[in-house]
């Protein structure tokens, strides 16, 4: 019999290196950029934690990591170790611990123990998502079990005014202040005496932020543009196709205007608008969704825009399937049509669907994920709201509210 390799270390000392630079780098240039105030979180300073954050901007990460000392082993998207050399040199500079979007990946705890019992500060956004509306996403409770097995001390980092300053729907950077720091420490001491539920109310709560207020002043001559990635309701039409320009975006239906001001608040153009927030449209739009039969909506599409469709090798590359492909949105399906044939993937048969960065969509079906890029104007995001709405239907909760972010 061969002697059995030694399993590779995670924890590397060149990573430890890399962070510093990366601090003196990126780091510096996303702190000017955001106008972010980082606040040191001394007591790091050769301890271990496992780091819970919520979720605002593309830049969470360095604000993290020039808070505490030491390397910080972020748990990303498996998306991002998908793109051939280019994934294969962020795992050789910082080894993140990947995780496939909206699923239970159990390699993913596994890694995490091992990074813990290596020695390693282990960093995750319990939301798994950005926010589309400024209001902290919805989070799991399983990360509680986790946070109990890799018996780490708890540091609640908190990031506020993320939203106001780089929106995930957008391609610009406001100007604007941020803050990012840790709220909280809970010891291990402290949350053995905890239920589940206690803790993660706890964890809920530290790391909620509600930037649906007026609490400062956020500006760019391109506020509101690309708000249609997040958006696809209108109050007046219902599902509907949005497009945005500068500070306002349209109804293409019906013409409504409003305007987005620099205090994140919404104003109707010519004539009295609803909501006050993005926030507030945010939620009316999920409403209008859980209210909606989707199964009759089978026969003629909801939606039909041209895409590029690609195949992802999880871990290893993507492969382009067509530069121009039709895709259509039903009630209880999406169909895919390109060179020459069309196919159909039933939500039966889909077992996940996930936004990935501003408006890439990620389509798990069998063994196969397909990912789908639009125009910048894409809206991803409907795609998971009408897949979830069906699945609630299809366990007869109609009056179910989760719509998978």
């Amino acid at each position: 019999m061969k002697p059995k390799e030694k399993k590779k270390k995670w924890l590397r000392r060149r990573h430890v290196i890399v962070r510093n630079i990366l601090n003196l780098t990126l780091g510096v240039y996303t702190k000017l950029k955001c106008r972010v105030r980082v606040e040191k979180f001394r007591e790091s300073r050769g301890k271990q934690y496992l780091i819970l954050f919520n979720h605002q901007t593309a830049y969470d990460q360095f604000f993290v990591g020039m808070s505490f000392y030491g390397s910080v082993y972020y748990m990303a998207s498996e998306d991002i170790f998908s793109n051939g050399l280019v994934s294969k040199l962020i795992r050789f500079l910082v080894a993140p611990i990947p995780i496939k979007k909206q699923t239970t990946d159990l390699k993913a705890i596994l890694n995490c123990i091992r990074v813990a019992k290596e020695g390693g500060t282990i960093a995750i956004a319990p939301e798994g998502n950005r926010t589309y509306g400024g209001r902290t996403c919805y989070m799991s409770p399983s990360i509680v079990p986790l946070a109990r097995k890799l018996g780490l001390p708890i540091a609640l980092y908190r990031i506020e005014g993320g939203y106001g300053v780089y929106p995930r729907w957008s391609d610009v950077v406001r100007k604007g202040s941020m803050r990012a720091y840790v709220s909280r420490v809970v010891d291990p001491t402290e949350y053995a005496t905890m239920t589940d539920d206690e803790l993660f109310a706890v964890i809920r709560d530290e790391l909620n932020v509600d930037e649906a207020v007026a609490d400062g002043e956020f500006r760019h001559k391109k506020s509101a543009e690309y708000l249609e990635r997040a958006l696809y309701v209108c109050p007046d039409c219902g599902l509907t196709t949005l497009e945005s320009h500068g500070d306002r975006i349209t109804c293409l239906r019906c013409k409504r205007q409003v305007r987005y001001l620099p205090t994140k608040e919404l104003e109707g153009v010519g004539a009295e608008f609803p909501f006050h927030f993005v926030a507030d449209w945010y939620d009316y739009q999920s409403e209008l969704v859980n209210r909606l039969d989707v199964t009759l909506h089978t026969k003629e599409p909801l939606y039909r825009e041209t895409v590029t469709l690609s195949r992802v090798i999880p871990y290893k590359k993507k492969e382009c399937i067509a530069r121009e492909a039709e895709l259509s949105l039903y009630g209880d399906r999406i169909t895919l049509a390109y060179g020459g044939e069309e196919k159909a993937y039933s939500f039966d048969e889909i077992s996940s669907v996930a936004v990935l960065g501003r408006n890439k969509l990620n389509v798990y079906h069998g063994g196969e994920i397909n990912q789908i890029k639009g125009s910048k104007r894409f809206n991803a995001l409907k795609y998971v709201h009408l897949y979830h709405r069906y699945l609630n239907l299809k366990k007869g909760d109609e009056n179910g509210k989760f719509l998978g972010l």
